[in-house]
């Protein structure tokens, strides 16, 4: 038997092998239903993914800004249901009395990586005596995120976390951490449907030379920017509102009728 000759080294056939299959195959040859394998052009495609899960799993865009001693953090509020007691459709948490956090995406990761949260910063204290900083907290929650991207027996938390604090050293601080455990401090940022929207709104509040964001400007240019996205005005139940600030201890959540206050300010302002 005469065996087939090895075909040329510049035949098609191994030009293509070389190449690996196109962004549109990779799906297809079954790289998306991995979290830990890589993709050809070097995705993964789980973790992206885990991104999508965050704009559209509730359909909900938050955003958060930070002034000059304070930050405040706003997200809409949707009570799925007429028959819901709506005080138990949050999106805001205490991690400590003094750190906040808006988590946006699927609701019940957010509450299982909130007691997560909980945890570290309860431990932190418990070892060193004093709370634990937001910086290093984030830092913690991030490292939960990114083992999540590597390790097959568990998904990626569908969820952005927002956190923000009066921090005793570097005063007024956000930080925002997504699924994939990146984390950055921030001026201001925005998560969920609209988030790409919001960051292009929040960048002009930002660039604004002659705006000095108080406590009072800080939270009405978080809801404006809010509204001016969405493309909507506001009843007081439609969002939620937190912020901390230098003069005011711990995390405040604005009534219904201080957000009335506000949304009233706005639209006089218009």
């Amino acid at each position: 038997q005469v065996s087939a000759s090895p075909p040329h080294p510049g035949t098609p056939s191994l030009v293509c092998r070389a190449r690996g299959p196109s962004p549109v195959m990779s799906r297809a040859a079954g790289y998306d239903r991995h979290i830990t394998v890589f993709s050809p052009e070097g995705r993964l495609h789980q973790v992206e993914y885990a991104y999508q899960a965050v704009k559209k799993n509730q359909n909900v865009t938050s955003v958060a800004l930070k002034g000059e001693d304070c930050v405040v953090a706003v997200t809409q509020r949707k009570v799925p249901d007429k028959l819901m007691d709506k005080d138990f459709v949050t999106h805001i948490y205490n991690i400590t009395p003094n750190i906040g956090a808006l988590m946006t995406g699927m609701s019940p990761d957010g509450r299982a990586l909130v007691f997560k949260a909980r945890e570290i910063a309860s431990k932190f204290k418990d070892t060193n005596g004093y709370e634990i900083p937001v910086h290093f907290l984030a830092l913690k929650i991030a490292n939960i995120g990114q083992v999540y991207t590597q390790h097959a027996y568990m998904r990626p938390y569908g969820v952005s976390t927002m956190l923000f604090s009066i921090d005793d050293e570097k005063g007024s601080s956000l930080f925002q951490v997504d699924p994939a455990g990146m984390y950055y401090g921030y001026k201001a940022c925005a998560a969920g449907t609209k988030d790409q929207e919001s960051m292009n709104a929040l960048e002009k509040i930002i660039k604004k030379k002659d705006l000095k964001l108080t406590e009072t400007e800080t939270i009405q240019q978080a809801i404006g920017c809010l509204q001016a996205v969405l493309g909507m005005d506001f009843k007081p139940a439609d969002i939620e509102v937190a912020l901390v600030c230098k003069n005011r201890h711990g995390v405040i959540r604005l009534s219904e009728e201080e957000i009335d206050t506000h949304l009233t300010a706005i639209a006089e302002k218009d």
